[in-house]
């Protein structure tokens, strides 16, 4: 028994985790179809929540309020972590290096509370000043792309510490000019990472609430917020419908960016070998 536990004690441990994790989803998502409002005794399958859903005003109004910030929010922390990453990694040495690539990293182990508070006092001081912004989606934005900025640049610096220098030295040497050799050698290679910075930071954006709530103004209310406030003032299995549907959402774009990532895996593995075949054949004697 004991030789037992030992072998398969990791696998035992993965699926307590995994249980853990996703058993509550499992359960929210059969209440969701639930007749009642009870959250203990499933009563009955009925759709009811999800067509108390669509009539939802102000959950449609928020997913779709949420689904632009965080789109913006994804396109502009991948453009700006793409170019505070370069920087970082293709230039070693330079005045301020230190105190930039630390002002970049702060949100990354700043609680959000902290700067949720910070961007507001920013945003209202600004306001008072020059009468802009006013406190709603775009302050929102500015206030998410600062958090997705970091978690992008870490993505993509990786990514650009893998990347062999070499392909854009050959560029160079083949006449390329170094804003030819960026758009076409080094962002094809680091694209993948780009890509991921790009669903990281929309993936923050769309989940947070506490800087939304900061930075949000009178009528402006994200999906989280709508949803946090309903789960304040108790049961409401709509909420349930909502985040079903969210995870059917996440779960679908998951597992295709999965089986894209794959095929590109194999496609470009069967172009290398066929290129080494044809290099072999014009470097034979025959």
């Amino acid at each position: 028994m004991k030789q037992i536990l030992e072998k398969h004690f990791g696998k035992f441990w993965l699926g307590a985790v995994y249980l853990f994790l996703y058993l509550p989803l499992f359960f929210m998502i059969v209440f969701s179809f639930n007749s009642t409002r009870q959250d203990a005794n499933f009563t009955g399958f009925s759709l009811r929540w999800y067509e108390a859903l669509t009539r939802d005003t102000k959950i449609v109004e928020g997913f779709w309020l949420s689904l632009k910030i965080a789109a913006v929010t994804g396109v502009l922390s991948a453009v700006l972590g793409t170019f505070a990453a370069f920087v970082l990694v293709r230039y070693r040495r330079f005045p301020g290096r230190t105190v930039f690539s630390g002002m970049v990293n702060a949100p990354l182990v700043m609680p959000e509370v902290v700067i949720g508070l910070s961007l507001l006092l920013l945003m209202v001081g600004a306001q008072n000043a020059f009468g802009w912004p006013e406190r709603g989606m775009l302050t929102i934005i500015l206030g998410h792309t600062l958090l997705g900025l970091a978690y992008g640049m870490v993505v993509i610096q990786s990514r650009l510490m893998e990347m062999d220098r070499a392909i854009e030295e050959a560029a160079m040497d083949l006449g390329a000019k170094p804003l030819q050799v960026f758009f076409l050698v080094t962002l094809p290679n680091i694209f993948q990472g780009i890509l991921a910075a790009f669903l990281l930071a929309f993936t923050l954006s769309f989940d947070d609430v506490v800087i939304s709530e900061f930075l949000s103004g009178p009528g402006v209310n994200t999906l989280p917020q709508v949803i946090f406030g309903y789960a304040r003032r108790g049961i409401n299995p709509t909420i349930y419908a909502a985040a079903t549907l969210l995870i059917v959402t996440v779960t679908i774009g998951i597992v295709g960016y999965a089986v894209w990532v794959a095929r590109s895996t194999r496609r470009r593995e069967r172009e290398i070998a066929a290129a080494t075949r044809a290099e072999l054949v014009a470097l034979s004697p025959n």
